[in-house]
């Protein structure tokens, strides 16, 4: 199994103690051999390649694999801890990754597995007490999410590419905008036994043979579905009228997991706590200002943050990067970027 070491130096100077840039990177093989789960093949030749470190301290690199497979990587400080960071498939070349956690972290290993398994969700990792969330971007607004073999889907809307995909074992429905919902892609991703939860106003809009499996929730009511936790939370501004669109905090085992929906910088948004991972909207005129949003994710402290939904009406998509940018890393706030266009 291919891992790599990496380690910041720190370094002595008069009155000072300092992070350097300066990295001591070695793309070898460790002299450790983790067991996996599933053992790869012999002939399978998988390794990390391309090591940088990037000016922000981020790192990036690439897993040379053959197709047809399913990888994971992993990272740890050391060489006994692993936690999941993703899972892709192998590809013609190789595949790029760049790991922004690394910016906060003193060193970092990897290692990668090839999993026996073709039908697992690729996507980004998230550990909880009670097995991993694996998360999934599709475009714009949409996403989706496995949790125990649970399908989660977060405004399906029209076309996108689901194919592949499992059915949606629970559908979360923001608001009735085309960008976020389509009773004929519901009808597409769902199964006679999902459960959608919506507000008032997207209930009224479902089909009739979708409102059966549909639990409405106000501002701050929760269900319990899957065995995780649903609470609804504000999302409006001057175009999405208060009341009849959600947010949605998840409670996955010990994780906390929010989606903004579209939504202005309203205070009940920023009187969140305890957010582990962070969905967040930012696209004028529609949803939040670039500044609304970094003021947003500062008050509310998410481990991590993925900006979604920031596609300008003009059709610009840098917003996600300037965010960053503005974001900065005084508060220890991770900022995935991922391709949502």
């Amino acid at each position: 199994m291919p891992c790599v070491f990496l380690r910041r130096s720190i370094v002595r100077q008069p009155a000072v103690i300092m992070k350097t840039q300066l990295l001591r990177l070695s793309a070898v093989v460790c002299a450790y051999l983790a067991l996996a789960k599933y053992a790869a093949p012999a002939q399978a030749q998988f390794q990390f390649i391309g090591i940088q470190s990037l000016t922000n301290r981020e790192i990036a690199f690439a897993l040379s694999a053959p197709t047809g497979s399913v990888y994971r990587i992993d990272a740890g400080t050391d060489l006994v801890d692993w936690t999941p960071l993703v899972s892709v498939t192998g590809a013609v070349g190789s595949i790029q990754f760049t790991d922004s956690a690394a910016t906060y972290l003193t060193r970092r290993f990897y290692r990668a597995e090839q999993l026996g398994a073709t039908n697992i969700l690729l996507g980004d990792y998230l550990r909880t007490t009670n097995g991993d969330v694996i998360m999934r971007p599709l475009s714009h607004a949409t996403f989706v999410m496995s949790w125990n073999g649970k399908m989660i889907y977060n405004d399906p809307a029209s076309g996108i590419s689901y194919t592949g995909l499992p059915k949606a074992d629970l559908i979360l429905l923001s608001h009735t905008h085309s960008d976020h919902f389509s009773t004929a892609t519901i009808e597409d991703v769902r199964t006679t036994n999902t459960v959608i939860i919506a507000s008032q106003a997207v209930y009224n809009s479902l089909t009739a043979a979708q409102k059966p499996l549909a639990v409405v929730l106000g501002y701050g009511q929760s269900t319990n579905v899957l065995g995780l936790n649903v609470q609804a939370v504000p999302a409006y501004n001057s175009y999405h009228t208060y009341g009849t669109g959600n947010g949605y905090v998840l409670t996955v085992a010990d994780r906390r997991i929010y989606i903004s929906g579209d939504t202005g910088d309203v205070p009940e948004i920023r009187a969140l706590t305890n957010i582990d991972v962070a969905f967040v909207c930012m696209n004028q005129p529609y949803t939040m200002t670039l500044s609304q949003a970094t003021n947003v994710v500062r008050a509310i402290r998410p481990k991590v943050v993925y900006p979604y939904h920031y596609r300008d009406q003009s059709g610009a998509t840098t917003n996600a990067a300037v965010f960053k940018q503005w974001l900065g890393t005084d508060l220890g706030i991770e900022v995935r970027l991922r391709k949502w266009y």
